[in-house]
Formats: C-alpha cells, sequence, structure tokens
C-alpha cells in the first residue's frame, strides 16, 4: 500500500495476525485466557437487529468475550506477522475508492473483534496473502451492500457509482457476497452442492435474488466456487477462538467445517486455509463463562443449524428478499 493507506491501516488482534500467520484457523486452547466483556452491548454491533431475547442472549455469550494471550505465544505471533507484513506488500487502493467508503457508506457498527471495519480489512489482508489467485478487494467491500442481519453500509441508488470503482468481477462477487451468505446459513444451497458433488463441473450458473433491493442476479458456476473460497475466509474472523470441542454447536463453526469439506470433497478449495479438527479438550479451558453461557454450549448442533436457518428466513423476509435461487447444471 502507498505509506498514505499504511499509516491508517488497522493493527489487528492478535487472533487476526494468527490467522494470517498460520494461513489459517487453529483451536488456541491452552494460549489464551477469555473473559466475557461486561456491560456488552449487541445494539452496536451487526447484531442489533435480531429479535428475541433467547436468541439475543446466545448471540451475546458467543461474541461478548474478550482474549487474552499468554506472552509468549503473542510475541511468537507478533513477531511472524511483522515478518510477513516487511515481505508481502498489500495491495493499494484507490483514492476514488476510499472516498466513496468514507463519504457514501456507514460502517458504524462494531464486530466481535473491535470495529466492522478492521473486520473487513482482516479480509482484505488474509486474501492478499492466501487467496493471490483472486482479488483481496472483495473481502474489502464484502458486505457494503449489506450484512446477514439486515444491516446496510450504503444505499441502493449509490450502487451505480461503486461499480465505477471497481473492476467487473470485483463488482460481481461483491453484489453477490450478502446474498450468497444468506443462502449458506439457509443451509439448502450447502444441501444441493453436496448431493451433487458427482458433477460439480457441470454448474453451469446460479440465479438469486440481490439482498439491498430483491434484485435477480445469476453467476457462473466458475464464479460461485470463487465465491464460496471467499465466504470461507469470511468466516474465519467468527470462529471461536480455543475450545472448538465445547462451542460444536456455535453457527459459524458448523457453517465453517462444513463448507471447508464441501469445497474438500468437490475439489473446489482454491483460497489457503488450513484447517484440522481440534484435538483439544471438550472443556472449556481457561474460559470463565456463567451458567447460562455455559448452557449455551450444550444447545445441539443441528438445533443451532435450523435456528439459523428460521432468523434467516426471517431476516430476509423483513426486507422483501427473496431467498430462492436457481442453479442450471449443463
Amino acid at each position: 500500500m502507498n505509506k498514505q493507506s499504511a499509516a491508517v491501516r488497522p493493527d489487528p488482534t492478535f487472533l487476526r495476525k494468527a490467522a494470517i500467520v498460520n494461513g489459517g484457523v487453529v483451536d488456541h486452547s491452552g494460549s489464551v485466557f477469555i473473559e466475557p466483556i461486561p456491560d456488552f452491548d449487541l445494539d452496536r454491533t451487526i447484531f442489533q437487529t435480531l429479535k428475541g431475547a433467547l436468541p439475543r442472549f446466545v448471540q451475546k455469550s458467543r461474541i461478548a468475550k474478550e482474549v487474552f494471550w499468554k506472552d509468549h505465544v503473542a510475541s511468537q505471533i507478533q513477531q511472524s506477522y511483522d515478518r510477513i507484513r516487511e515481505n508481502i506488500e498489500l495491495p493499494e487502493i484507490s483514492s476514488d475508492l476510499l472516498t466513496f467508503l468514507v463519504k457514501e457508506c456507514d460502517f458504524d457498527v462494531e464486530h466481535a473483534e473491535g470495529s466492522f471495519l478492521d473486520h473487513l480489512y482482516f479480509g482484505f489482508e488474509y486474501c492478499t496473502q492466501h487467496y493471490k489467485e483472486q482479488s483481496p478487494m472483495v473481502m474489502l467491500l464484502h458486505s457494503i451492500l449489506g450484512t446477514g442481519t439486515n444491516t446496510f453500509a450504503m444505499k441502493a441508488e449509490k450502487i451505480p457509482e461503486l461499480e465505477t470503482l471497481i473492476n467487473d468481477f470485483e463488482f460481481r462477487q461483491t453484489e453477490a457476497f450478502p446474498s450468497v451468505l444468506r443462502l449458506l446459513y439457509n443451509g439448502t444451497l450447502r444441501k444441493e452442492l453436496r448431493d451433487n458433488l458427482h458433477r460439480v463441473n457441470d454448474l453451469k450458473e446460479i440465479r438469486f435474488h440481490r439482498v439491498i433491493d430483491n434484485k435477480l442476479i445469476e453467476m457462473t458456476g466458475e464464479d460461485l466456487w470463487i465465491q464460496l473460497n471467499y465466504q470461507l475466509v469470511h468466516i474465519i474472523d467468527f470462529l471461536p477462538a480455543a475450545n472448538w470441542l465445547a462451542h460444536k454447536s456455535d453457527t459459524s463453526y458448523i457453517i465453517f467445517t462444513d463448507l471447508y469439506d464441501l469445497l474438500e470433497k468437490a475439489g473446489k478449495r482454491d483460497a489457503h486455509v488450513n484447517y484440522n479438527p481440534s484435538q483439544a479438550s471438550n472443556q472449556l479451558v481457561g474460559e470463565k463463562h456463567s451458567l447460562g453461557s455455559w448452557l449455551v454450549t450444550k444447545i445441539p448442533p443441528s438445533f443451532t443449524e435450523r435456528t439459523a436457518a428460521k432468523a434467516i428466513n426471517s431476516f430476509s423476509s423483513r426486507i422483501g428478499h427473496d431467498l430462492k435461487y436457481e442453479i442450471v447444471w449443463s
């Protein structure tokens, strides 16, 4: 990046630095201490639109956590990350696009790990190093046309202007991202792709509706597989820092492991994402918890998936977004 961009570049959390250093995800059980964040305000996050006392409690239990690293582990991560930043140059972001993001977009919400812009920038950094075949700009912009919880950084009437600031591929992937995200959490797309693993190369195109305005859009089969790799990278930033087996009912963990397996079996995982199932204990090692948050870990994964699908259907229904899609096989 240019000097001006580097000066304002966010400093990633150690969890994000670890993902960039490791080229994937690791269960950091034994390397971290995790504590609930007191007085955490869910209404300052992208989950502000979530309704219902129980769903809000479950979501808050999962994200309202602060991670503290053992000193020697943090030092190793920092040293490795510094070497990467010294040796790998990040792409420059055009001044016109930066101006558009500042003047026309509102990212005034928080993420589980810092600001929402920090979350976007993590994906940009990760893809620069670990998904070199495709543009990292998609991950910087992936939620600009909507999140899974009906928050929108920009208005639909600004879409033509955005389209002039990035190339055709980046726009196609960016406009599709919120829709494909919802289809993954809805579950039907993952099931259909699994049912057709024997003919993945026959996937000609997919048609679905754009979240922000319900416009019918389409992608080629090749673009869809690329999009699913972007989605895999995206979910990295939502995984529990540690104790995966104890958090096996975490929605993001469920979707990540299923999508990873799907892309592996389809022979379509092109993004470099290291992942090995956790060998750690199924106990909450080094993690403080209340009785309520402990009970959340006991929710069956199948129930979590059904609840996530129901929530996505509700979010789309509220804004008149059609979750129907059609895959064309050749």
